[in-house]
């Protein structure tokens, strides 16, 4: 179940705006469906992050500089920059309820790039829709 639901919230995902269907369960065959319990800190600002993460399930917070910015549910997803870039994360996320999520690793996601090349233009296709829209934001 966890499956269909990765691949129903992946679409809603900037950075695989422009994938198909079968591109998205290429993506979730990688992935793997973790469940956690409340109170556990999913990452941390200012580590390195290697993960991205889809909410199936469940409820967590999301803090910069221990001020609470905002609340992620299902559907909710963070962490997709670090598929493609080893940056510090620049907000801790803390799960409030138990919660189930899916997790693609940068190692996961590299391969599939290698495995499937064409993969890597629709990407480049997403990230350019993201970009776009936080030029529009930053403009208005």
């Amino acid at each position: 179940m966890a499956r269909d639901a990765f691949i129903d919230h992946l679409a809603q995902v900037p950075l695989f705006s422009a994938c198909s269907k079968k591109d998205l369960q290429l993506v979730a065959k990688r992935a793997e469906d973790v469940k956690v319990d409340a109170g556990k800190q999913l990452v941390g600002e200012g580590a390195t992050g290697t993960e991205f993460f889809v909410v199936i399930d469940g409820k967590a917070s999301v803090t910069k500089r221990g001020q609470k910015v905002a609340e992620l549910g299902p559907g909710g997803f963070f962490g997709e920059l670090a598929l493609l870039d080893k940056a510090p994360r620049n907000a801790t996320v803390t799960a409030e309820t138990p919660m189930e999520l899916v997790v693609l690793g940068q190692r996961e996601f590299a391969g599939l790039i290698d495995d499937v090349p064409e993969f890597a233009h629709k990407l480049l296709a997403g990230l350019a829709r993201r970009l776009r829209q936080a030029d529009s934001q930053t403009v208005q």
